[in-house]
């Protein structure tokens, strides 16, 4: 009975949540993104830009700011936009690491890319698994095989088909001595 009312008393929690997160005004938001050696700020609506009070670009309304990063333009950051008729401010911070020869890397192509590769790489090994199988038929034959000696034994020991080594034509490398022990 324990784990039933601890399932409900979690599925009145979750729906909790849940309606407080719907119920909740969605407020606008901007962002900063970094490429190459620039960085771009958006504000949530057209408004003037200001850095220490001061205006910054070209003194109209624009949704985005885009500006070169270095030491001197690292810092904070405001946007003034009217929203309903009222003016409002929205703060961005900017520090960061930027680069003009560098290259962004996203995670999804990049995880596509590893996918794909696998997904190549696999169905190449099933083909190739597939060519090279040796397929067995009902009869075996005998061509592939040598032919079998009569008595099924190897010729006797001083065999005549064998010359002897002559031991001054032989090299005296030190492995090329058979040296027998025991």
């Amino acid at each position: 009975m324990k784990i039933h009312s601890m399932g409900v008393r979690a599925v009145i929690a979750m729906t909790l949540l849940l309606s407080l997160a719907a119920s909740e005004e969605e407020t606008a938001k901007g962002s900063v993104k970094f490429k190459g050696g620039n960085f771009t700020m958006s504000c949530p609506g057209l408004g003037k830009w200001y850095r220490r009070s001061a205006q910054v670009g070209d003194g109209e309304e624009h949704d985005s700011l885009e500006l070169d990063y270095n030491s001197d333009t690292k810092g904070l950051y405001k946007c003034v936009y009217k929203d309903n008729g009222e003016d409002k401010e929205y703060y961005f911070y900017v520090k960061g690491k930027a680069c003009a020869n560098c290259i962004e890397l996203e995670a999804a192509p990049l995880a596509l890319a590893i996918t794909v590769d696998m997904a190549g790489t696999i169905i190449l090994m099933m083909i190739i698994y597939k060519c090279t199988k040796k397929k067995s038929s009902a009869g075996s034959t005998q061509a592939s095989k040598a032919p079998a000696r009569a008595g099924g034994r190897a010729p006797p020991v001083p065999s005549p088909d064998y010359e002897a080594l002559n031991p001054h034509t032989r090299s005296q490398d030190p492995y090329a001595i058979v040296s027998r022990t025991g």
